[in-house]
């Protein structure tokens, strides 16, 4: 069944998988010492700049829990929006294995501003109070939203001024740098972003993320971090092989302009349908309507999708790289007759 739940439900791109069986060669020496990971650090120096350094790790949540972990101390907290993944999806991990006080702000639209940070960036100096250490958002964000380069920046201006440091959980930074028709550097590093979640397996991975690190003196340990945190991989050529196949050409941004293309072209075909709402800005791959009970009932027997808020009826459609034209027309096909019904 083919459906709009996840782009984590994709398949795995075909230029991937030739990489894994080019890496699936002979023997290489374990734990990063391989020729792929030794790559793939010039490529994070071509698209970060030249201070940048990367640790492959097996999934975003481990990227996230071992990047703030090595921005924080014990008694250290880390704000954010109340609908950011390290809040809501993690299972409580930035807490259970990082230790840190996780403290959630409420935003409409998912995306934190300088004045909301401004008013729960507090307690400095108060031993009753976890320290403020990071503020962390996500781009795009779990509301399919867009951070511009200058809304970064003014955060992280903020967020320095006031001794704190900037993370990005960037699980879809391939979708916001297509959206916003920028290099990645531009909104990150240039931007004043100290360390950063890369995201491959919503983008054509089968498996693995990365930490970025744009400024060496944010973090602490990583390496250690990492192995604590059982994230480091003993045969890493074969993720960064894959991340080495994401960033050396143009793969990332390919993948990125298809499932975001995708998802315009679902949203302004829904919203011709009677009675469907689409009630969110459609920035990136990601597109959120509201439907009736019934009609979502009916139509998740025929296509994976997630509701998103039971009680008004939200649902969402992810888009992904092997998304189709016809994957696309089906659904909005159902969709109407569905709703006629």
């Amino acid at each position: 069944m083919r459906g709009f739940a996840s782009d984590n439900n994709a398949s795995v791109h075909p230029e991937v998988m030739a990489a894994l069986a080019a890496a699936n060669v002979g023997h290489q020496p374990a734990y990063g010492g391989d020729v792929h990971t030794d790559r793939l650090r010039g490529l994070s120096k071509r698209h970060f700049g030249e201070r940048a350094d990367i640790y492959p790790v097996f999934n975003g949540s481990g990227a996230n829990v071992v990047g703030l972990q090595a921005m924080c101390d014990r008694w250290s907290s880390v704000i954010c929006p109340e609908s950011a993944h390290i809040n809501q999806d993690e299972c409580g991990a930035p807490e259970k294995v990082a230790g840190l006080k996780v403290i959630p702000v409420p935003t409409p639209d998912g995306k934190m501003t300088p004045e909301l940070l401004d008013r729960y960036a507090s307690g400095f100096g108060d031993p009753h109070r976890a320290q403020p250490r990071v503020v962390s958002i996500t781009q795009s964000t779990e509301l399919g939203t867009l951070y511009t380069p200058g809304e970064i920046a003014a955060i992280g201006e903020l967020a320095h001024e006031r001794g704190m440091l900037l993370h990005v959980d960037g699980a879809r930074l391939a979708n916001a740098a297509a959206a916003l028709g920028l290099p990645p550097r531009a909104f990150t590093t240039d931007a004043g972003v100290d360390v950063l979640s890369f995201g491959g397996t919503k983008n054509g991975l089968m498996f693995g993320e990365a930490i970025v690190v744009l400024d060496p003196g944010a973090v602490r340990g990583v390496e250690y971090l990492r192995k604590a945190a059982l994230q480091l991989s003993s045969k890493m050529r074969y993720v960064s092989a894959q991340l080495v196949a994401l960033l050396d050409g143009d793969l990332w941004l390919r993948n990125a302009r298809h499932a975001n293309a995708m998802a315009a072209r679902l949203a302004t075909a829904a919203a011709r349908v009677p009675g469907v709402g689409i009630v969110r800005p459609v920035e990136v791959n990601a597109v959120f309507a509201v439907l009736p009970g019934d009609v979502t009932e009916r139509l998740r027997r025929q296509f994976r999708f997630y509701p998103w808020d039971e009680r008004t009826g939200e649902v969402r459609w992810m888009c992904s790289f092997d998304t189709t034209e016809a994957d696309v027309d089906a659904f909005v096909a159902a969709l109407a007759r569905e709703m006629a019904a």
